[in-house]
């Protein structure tokens, strides 16, 4: 499309600016719109006109470069930030438009309000272009420009980001930055000025100078063969090719779709419905679930009760056994006695073969000293304001160091790996047993296993899962997330890693795990949890402008300051408004546990993965009574003094 004086040599529509940062967004709040490059007086300019102006190119307003050494438009509203380091923070658009300094063709500029929201820039006047990481939304571009000042985020809801990026290449050199392969540096078709440009920020050595001349020839299939391989270039070219090898890229490949727009965005969820948590399980209660021979009845009727309220204190020494698997839900009173003989007398084996290594076998096994040491440091800061850990040489402490040091020879590959002795604190707290808490402690263990495994594959896994949650339950906090450079949530990687164990005071985590210990209402619900935290905080995050430090540093100090009934509501609530939608992709199904994956796991234990949720296979038949070892004598068992189970003396 020509004019007198101008020429449109690109053209999109469905473009949009978002300007809330309400989760469901009224329409008012998006503001379609057409993107244009066009040329103009010698001049290549790039213009966002919203729909109503948009119709005839003939009424473009095109923007001035302000000579004045200021901007007389700036405020304090307006942030800048130094793009080689600072993220895109403006995803969601939520600052006022900058008034522009426009020159119209012809006709009067439009009175619309959306119309305030064009612009226009002028590509010589752009310094660095950030585009969005591949995911589950529309795909976006944040222009920055010369004066450190970013224009409202560009959202493609029809696709076309690759194509106008390669349009700009025809005018511009793009330069993936060293500190962050999706921003990338704007630098102008000229020789020397690219060399000195280069030369200033250091991004190549002196042995990587012909890359200027290589965009030069050929800008096209050097800067977009892909986008992948740009970023693989640039960061090739820090540093001296080997010798024999050619630094040339690979030919350019077809075009390909835009990435992130066909999975997750077009899920409509329902109304999110109130939830309402029932009061703790009493004394009274659990005794109208035992029957004869002490066997318990209608079990899961019991664990649905436990999953909506909790347990009382009282009943946590008792309770906290079956969920952790040490006894039976099935068993009958006998049994349970048989089982804690047998398993009493394992403990103590397995206690003695550690005790009994000597000082000079301990110089020569340096994986045990290594344990024992790190164990050893950990436990004399674990709970220590607690009062049942506090004060020099708490009894608490050694069964803390010698349950951890047992662990060890339970499970030799896995060992103590820092963190544990956060998972078994409360347990030694509640059950106030050696034995009992040993064995309730590796059940928590067989479900959490996997988080202190040295590949990390488990923790990798749940970070995937609850952003692929998140992504589906509130894509502009994602958005936001990831024009923050946090989108891969490793914020809260504490949270998973230990189940919470330092986001709450002591009392709100034993609820907590006690909820979660019910696999209620499905499996991994403690990745809900997490999405409740961050739907409590999502307001605080994304209208006070934070950047990936001050996001950290928000989540770090929001411990001790939640309400883990808040939280458990907010859980329960969305997993209620997840599994009512019909239209559920089936990956969210299956972290739900509401569909098998789509391909068989291998039937491997070292292939498969490890659960997530208080699952187990059925506990091994129990031994006769007469065929168990007598029992070890109480003073070893029960060294800690009794404690009044009222929780309210317990401080965090």
């Amino acid at each position: 499309m020509e004019g007198a004086g101008y020429r449109v040599v690109f053209e999109k529509g469905g473009v949009y600016l978002h300007t809330s940062a309400k989760k469901h967004q009224d329409p008012d709040s998006l503001i379609a719109g057409v993107i244009r490059v066009v040329e103009k007086d010698n001049d290549v300019l790039l213009h966002w006109a919203p729909i109503e102006e948009a119709g005839d190119s003939s009424q473009i307003f095109f923007s001035k470069k302000d000579t004045s050494g200021g901007d007389s438009c700036t405020s304090e509203e307006e942030p800048t930030f130094d793009p080689g380091y600072e993220p895109d923070w403006a995803v969601i658009s939520t600052v006022r438009p900058r008034p522009r300094h426009s020159e119209p063709k012809r006709g009067a500029e439009p009175s619309s309000p959306r119309g305030s929201w064009a612009f226009s820039v002028s590509l010589g006047e752009l310094r660095s272009i950030r585009r969005s990481k591949p995911g589950l939304s529309w795909a976006y571009l944040v222009l920055v420009t010369q004066a450190g000042g970013s224009l409202p985020a560009l959202h493609f809801h029809r696709g076309g980001t690759r194509a106008l990026l390669r349009v700009l290449s025809r005018y511009l050199l793009l330069a993936s930055s060293p500190q962050d392969s999706r921003l990338y540096l704007v630098f102008p078709h000229d020789s020397s000025a690219l060399s000195s440009s280069f030369h200033h920020l250091q991004l190549f050595d002196q042995d990587s100078s012909n890359v200027v001349s290589r965009f030069l020839q050929d800008p096209y299939s050097t800067t977009f063969s892909s986008f992948s391989r740009v970023t693989n270039f640039f960061r090739g070219a820090l540093q001296p090719h080997l010798e024999g090898t050619s630094p040339d890229l690979p030919p350019a490949p077809d075009d390909e779709p835009e990435p992130g727009f066909e999975v997750i965005s077009c899920v409509e969820l329902g109304p999110r419905p109130a939830v309402e948590r029932a009061p703790p399980v009493t004394e009274e209660e659990w005794a109208s679930h035992v029957g004869p021979e002490g066997r318990l009845q209608r079990v899961p009727e019991l664990k649905a009760r436990i999953f909506s309220g909790g347990l009382s204190p009282s009943l946590r020494r008792e309770a906290w056994k079956f969920l952790l698997g040490y006894l039976s839900w099935e068993g009958s009173m006998e049994e349970h006695k048989a089982h804690v003989r047998k398993k009493t007398d394992e403990y103590f084996r397995m206690k003695l073969q550690w005790k009994s290594v000597s000082p000079e076998q301990e110089r020569r096994n340096s994986l045990l000293h290594g344990y024992r040491s790190l164990i050893e440091r950990d436990v004399s800061r674990t709970d220590r304001t607690n009062k049942f850990y506090e004060g020099p040489e708490n009894p608490g402490l050694g069964l803390l160091n010698d349950i951890l040091l047992t662990y060890c020879m339970y499970h030799f590959d896995l060992g103590y790996v820092q963190g544990m002795s956060d998972l078994l604190s409360p347990i030694l707290y509640v059950t106030q047993n050696e034995v009992d808490a040993f064995w309730c402690f590796c059940g928590f263990m067989e479900l959490v296993h996997g988080n202190f495994e040295e590949s990390q594959e488990t923790m990798k896994r749940q970070l995937g899962q609850l952003l692929l949650l998140l992504r589906v339950l509130d894509p502009p906090l994602c958005d936001f997330l990831d024009s923050q450079d946090s989108g891969s949530l490793c914020f809260c990687f504490r949270w998973l890693l230990i189940w919470f164990k330092r986001e709450f005071p002591f009392p709100d985590v034993l609820r907590l795990w006690e909820v979660l210990w019910t696999g209620l209402p499905g499996p991994n619900l403690h990745l809900l949890v997490a999405c409740a935290i961050l739907d409590m905080e999502r307001d605080t995050l994304m209208l006070s402008g934070f950047g990936s430090n001050e996001i950290l540093k928000h989540i770090n100090e929001l411990t001790m300051k939640l309400s883990v009934e808040d939280v458990l509501t907010g859980a329960e609530a969305l997993y209620r408004q997840l599994t009512a939608c019909g239209e559920l992709p089936h990956n969210v199904q299956e972290v739900l546990g509401l569909a098998s994956p789509a391909e068989p796991q291998s039937p491997s234990p070292s292939a498969s993965p490890l659960p997530l949720s208080p699952t187990r296979a059925p506990p091994a038949p129990l031994p006769p009574a007469d065929t168990a070892t007598a029992t070890q004598p109480d003073s070893s068992l029960e060294i800690l003094p009794e404690e009044e189970d009222d929780e309210e003396g317990v401080e965090s």
